[in-house]
């Protein structure tokens, strides 16, 4: 009998759509207290500042953020400790853990059916894996089977081998994004992911929005079961163990212990942050949001543009497609009692004399990305000293209540 707190792991792709489910189940939860721990490989928690500036949560410590790392791997034993610090500091009665974009689940499953402090104050219930159904199809639906590689082999593997590996792990797989897809190819990737794990639950979302008893407390997950794929076997309790035979040799290998490659180094994927004080102008940094190189897969931040001083602009990237929609005012914008009255609150604001809060901070996480070449680029979309001096006006972002703005990535 289960008497820990349930555990709902998140997983899935760069930009599939996980912190929007997870303000969604924040926001619509039945009356259930939750608490949140954001997972992300970039050295800024874009998406923990997303979830802690929409819930009440984040004042006590409700909402968690592990950066600069992957909870399957390298910040194993960071998880570890901050699930245990939130066990004994809050009374909630589910814990919701959102991996990274390339967070493998079974390691992160493991830390909560082993004995570990995180093992004996929770309960692992579901593993939920949301994935974009457009890109998903883009990946795989052209494909008559879809094989998962079983052994590594010499060269990095792909992306889309990471996705297959978080789906055939999932008790539940969100479809989500199923408003840019016709319904032939929505039955498509369903028929394709019922290939892949069988024994999943699928539901077709928009904007994450799930009935919140369909991710939370389904009691769905089983070390017998979960993580039975298509052609292929993987237990929980198996690996824990160390009881392994040829059919895992894929897995063995890519199970984090030390002596293994972590995931941004098998899937050569590499982040970094862009940082600077200085406004973009806004029909330069509209076309290259437009003409990002290929191998940028996510990104993700809030940007400062000219002639628009009092909102700030959020883009959101996730392969060729990125939303572009305001995110609030800049304290700086708001009158001097507000203004002190917020950063009282949050001693953490970074203030600049010249600027208060305005900035651009953009995290991208990529492929074999030439960083000085996009760094360079972006720096050629920030205004020049005379444009500045002279007045920029803004009519290409969305403003106020505006909707947000859509754009295909060449």
């Amino acid at each position: 009998m289960r008497d820990g707190i349930p555990v709902t792991v998140l997983c899935g792709p760069l930009g599939a759509g996980k912190t929007t489910t997870v303000n969604h189940l924040l926001e619509n939860n039945d009356g259930r207290s939750i608490a949140v721990l954001v997972n992300d490989m970039g050295s800024v928690n874009v998406d923990a500042d997303l979830l802690s500036a929409g819930t009440d949560l984040a004042a006590d410590g409700g909402v968690a953020e592990l950066s600069n790392g992957c909870i399957c791997c390298e910040r194993q034993d960071d998880l570890e400790t901050e699930v245990a610090r939130l066990a004994s500091e809050r009374e909630f009665e589910s814990l919701v853990v959102e991996a990274s974009g390339i967070s493998e689940p079974a390691p992160i499953a493991r830390l909560f059916t082993t004995g570990s402090r995180a093992a004996a104050a929770y309960d692992l219930d579901t593993m939920v894996t949301v994935v974009d159904a457009e890109r998903f199809l883009a990946a795989f639906g052209d494909d008559d089977q879809v094989e998962r590689e079983t052994t590594p082999g010499d060269t990095d593997r792909p992306l889309s081998d990471l996705m297959v590996e978080q789906i055939e792990y999932a008790d539940v797989v969100l479809l989500n994004k199923i408003d840019l897809i016709d319904e032939a190819d929505a039955a498509r990737a369903e028929e394709l992911i019922g290939e892949l794990v069988p024994r999943a639950q699928v539901h077709r979302t928009t904007h994450g929005r799930i009935d919140a008893g369909k991710i939370l407390g389904t009691g769905l997950y089983d070390p017998g079961e979960t993580g039975s794929g298509a052609g292929w076997q993987q237990g929980t309790s198996e690996h824990a163990h160390g009881h392994a035979d040829d059919a895992h040799d894929h897995d063995q290998a890519h199970d984090h212990g030390h002596d293994h490659a972590s995931p941004d180094e098998v899937y050569n994927v590499s982040s970094f942050v862009y940082e600077r004080r200085q406004p973009f102008h806004p029909e330069r940094i509209h076309g290259l949001f437009g003409d990002l190189p290929a191998s940028v897969v996510r990104s993700k931040g809030v940007f400062w543009v000219a002639g628009r001083d009092e909102e700030a602009l959020l883009v959101s990237q996730a392969g060729p497609n990125a939303r572009i929609e305001v995110l609030g005012p800049w304290l700086a914008s708001l009158s001097e009692i507000e203004r002190d009255l917020y950063r009282s609150n949050r001693p953490d604001v970074e203030w600049d004399d010249e600027h208060g809060d305005r900035r651009t901070e953009l995290v991208f996480i990529a492929q074999d990305i030439d960083e000085d070449a996009l760094v360079a680029r972006l720096d050629d979309c920030l205004v020049t000293d005379e444009e500045w001096a002279d007045g920029v006006d803004d009519e290409t972002f969305p403003a106020g209540d505006e909707e947000s703005l859509a754009i295909r990535i060449r």
